[in-house]
């Protein structure tokens, strides 16, 4: 794979408070929104650039307690910018002083590679959503590994599509899950998964892959890159030696063409507006036809008004194979459900104007 690829940036910076934060990154977020909303950072986190982005430029999420934001590509500048500003958070109900930051800059990201990449997922990897779930239950236990390889593929080829990498070779994947049955994840019906997986591509660290990115899950971390911003480094230095013997770099690996994954069209999200006629024709003047009435008998009346009360079907949902609208955040990397306190807390720091924002689509 020598071909030449856009040097394609990241950055991590690890927020280091006096207390932990014991927060949610929407919270996180609100408070961003509300003590600096003339920041370049801004409309990366609102919603603004939902239909020029389809993955996240800026990520933020909390791990082992601190804040993390990760800047990709565009949003590299906008991150740097804003930390260089942090000196407290308030949230209302308390306060963080901002004591200093780690910053880790890498370039190159985003590229084929020669060899495999050993990575492993620090927040459950969300590969099953409402399509490929239905799929993967039906599977047997020896097509499983298989499928969520592919999967895994295609998260991949979907991001390198996003950054404006145009791949010509197959991304080779293999992935070693804890269990194969996925834990629920909310009232979603996703499934998801821990563990690891290699590939022959380069991702930063921190990023996340699959479903439910902007709630936290499917972060990554490059299991042998040892000095980076550690999420645990004793856990991940002692996992990977345990699991590398029984990781065989070839053995079981599945390869998926950037051909087979169709690029995911862009929405633009545009009000409809309803045509009204006033009772003369603009152009020609001629008054609009007025429509008779119909007339219904007691036996019609009684079948439309039989027809009107019938319960509304609901509009079945359809899943997105590789991503998703980004518009919640979750907390760290346990897969819990959201509870009432949250959602309160939420909209406690995110005010009306920005949660407008956040949902004008």
């Amino acid at each position: 794979m020598g071909d030449s690829f856009p040097d394609i940036k990241s950055v991590v910076v690890r927020v280091i408070t006096n207390k932990p934060v014991r927060k949610t990154p929407y919270q996180v977020k609100g408070v961003f929104m509300r003590q600096y909303p003339d920041e370049d950072i801004i409309p990366m986190l609102d919603g603004s650039y939902r239909d020029r982005y389809l993955y996240p430029r800026v990520q933020v999420k909390i791990l082992n307690e601190q804040i993390y934001l990760i800047g990709i590509h565009e949003g590299v500048d906008s991150v740097m910018s804003l930390y260089e500003k942090l000196e407290s958070l308030d949230f209302g109900n308390i306060t963080f002083d901002i004591e200093d930051c780690d910053v880790e800059t890498a370039n190159n990201q985003f590229t084929p590679s020669d060899q495999l990449v050993h990575y492993r997922f620090i927040t459950p990897w969300v590969a099953l959503n409402h399509m490929t779930g239905g799929k993967y239950k039906f599977l047997t236990n020896q097509e499983k590994p298989s499928y969520l390889n592919k999967l895994l593929g295609q998260n991949i080829i979907f991001l390198a599509n996003e950054v404006g990498i145009s791949l010509k070779d197959d991304i080779l994947t293999k992935v070693k899950v804890s269990s194969l049955f996925p834990k629920p994840v909310d009232d979603n019906k996703w499934g998801a998964f821990m563990g690891e997986f290699k590939t022959n591509f380069i991702l930063p660290n921190y990023i996340g892959v699959g479903n439910g990115i902007t709630r936290g899950f499917g972060t990554v971390y490059g299991a042998l890159n040892t000095d980076s911003i550690p999420f645990d480094k004793k856990t991940i230095n002692k996992d990977s030696k345990e699991d590398s013997e029984d990781f065989d770099d070839t053995e079981g690996v599945d390869s998926i063409s950037a051909s087979d994954v169709p690029k995911p069209k862009r929405k633009r999200y545009v009000k409809s507006k309803k045509k009204r006629f006033d009772s003369k024709d603009k152009q020609g003047g001629s008054k609009k036809p007025h429509r008779k009435k119909k007339k219904f008998s007691n036996k019609n009346r009684r079948k439309s008004k039989e027809h009107y009360n019938k319960p509304k079907r609901k509009t079945p949902r359809h899943g997105h194979v590789i991503n998703e609208d980004f518009d919640i955040e979750h907390d760290g990397g346990n897969v819990r459900n959201k509870s009432s306190s949250d959602q309160i807390d939420e909209q406690r720091f995110n005010t009306e104007k920005h949660h407008k924002k956040q949902h004008k689509f």
